[in-house]
């Protein structure tokens, strides 16, 4: 998509008119931004916004109580539409002025400029090329990758050309408790069944055992959902987080298919979280292992509280996205520790249902920035 090379404008009183969630107008300066668009997914909630609507929010931006970062500005001028137009923006820039705010009008030159801004992601000055599928074009990127996957954009990404593969890269949210749940209620009634026989042993030494009695169910399925919330932080911080040498096409495109396409589009609900058929190989891994170090009932009680942890995982991924958590509740809290991950702090905040890994690794965004 290319950019238009005319500028719409609107009256002040037209701008005002859009202060709805069907509609939301917002203005910084005198460029206007329909942004109703981003209202469920802004880390503050919806109401922040709307009750800003039809009006300047350039203070917002700069803060306090925190400025915002540069990809956070330039996510927003995927949302500019138009300007206010002369006679309105010369009656608004005098309101601002008489409120103490040092806004001005814009001058000649910058209205000019104002026609060539794109609201959307340009194919012909990107370094990829949109129209085309993306997985076999990020490797050529090289040093510029990184930078390029940390500025994130609102639109949907296209990583294959066959239609078969590219549907495999995508799930709605719903399959994940649709396929794992019922596994992890079976799993549940088998292991609290095998339990109760009294012949689960975890041997100590060689002369020495204890028997682990189903009324351990409970506590091993909660570790087991203990042990996920680490395993959720290194994967994520060590394997979706590693930086590919700039000189290796494969590790490039690999760390793309994996996270980096996240990063680069936040916002694609198709790809928030992970396709089943993908999954079951980690979890199939896992499931091998711990049956291979442990006795039965002990290794299967704690996969099924990771598998569970898993899902909440995926569940509580996809509402950091896509929900409107109320203020003050520990889901806002992890909105905003999210958001930021994704627009400022891409070497720090890994946890995503939990912050409490971050703490001992040091990789804990500071509050001051939220």
């Amino acid at each position: 998509m290319s950019c238009s090379v005319s500028t719409r404008y609107f009256s002040e009183k037209e701008v005002a008119s859009h202060c709805t969630k069907e509609s939301c107008w917002v203005l910084r300066g005198t460029r206007v931004y329909d942004v109703t668009g981003f209202l469920r997914m802004h880390p503050g909630g919806e109401a922040l916004i709307l009750g800003r609507s039809g009006s300047d929010v350039s203070r917002q931006l700069d803060g306090p109580p925190h400025r915002h970062s540069e990809n956070a500005r330039r996510w927003m001028e995927q949302y500019y539409i138009g300007e206010m137009s002369r006679d309105s923006a010369q009656a608004h820039t005098q309101t601002l002025r008489q409120r103490g705010n040092k806004a001005e009008a814009p001058n000649a030159a910058e209205e000019e400029s104002a026609i060539y801004k794109c609201n959307k992601v340009d194919d012909e000055t990107d370094l990829v090329d949109w129209r085309k599928p993306l997985a076999w074009q990020v490797g050529y990127l090289g040093e510029k990758y990184d930078e390029w996957v940390h500025q994130p954009v609102d639109r949907p990404i296209r990583l294959f050309e066959s239609d078969f593969f590219e549907a495999n890269t995508k799930t709605s949210w719903y399959m994940v408790p649709a396929v794992w749940m019922p596994l992890v209620i079976y799993l549940t009634w088998y292991c609290y069944s095998l339990l109760a026989q009294g012949s689960t042993k975890l041997f100590i030494t060689p002369e020495y055992s204890v028997v682990i009695h189903k009324h351990w169910f409970p506590f091993l399925f909660l570790f087991g959902m203990f042990m996920w919330s680490f395993l959720e932080y290194c994967i994520h911080r060590f394997v979706f987080h590693m930086r590919p040498p700039a000189h290796n096409y494969y590790l490039i495109t690999l760390h793309f298919l994996l996270h980096g396409q996240h990063h680069k589009s936040p916002f694609d609900g198709s790809r928030l979280v992970f396709p089943p058929g993908i999954a079951s190989i980690v979890i199939g891994a896992f499931y091998v292992l711990l049956r291979q170090l442990l006795p039965e009932g002990l290794g299967t009680s704690l996969f099924v509280g990771g598998l569970c942890g898993y899902v909440v995982y995926d569940m509580i991924h996809y509402y950091l996205h896509y929900g409107s958590p109320r203020k003050g509740s520990y889901l806002y809290g992890l909105k905003a520790y999210h958001v930021k991950h994704h627009f400022e702090h891409q070497r720090a905040g890994f946890g995503i249902t939990t912050t409490f890994w971050d703490y001992p690794f040091k990789t804990l965004i500071p509050k001051q920035t939220f």
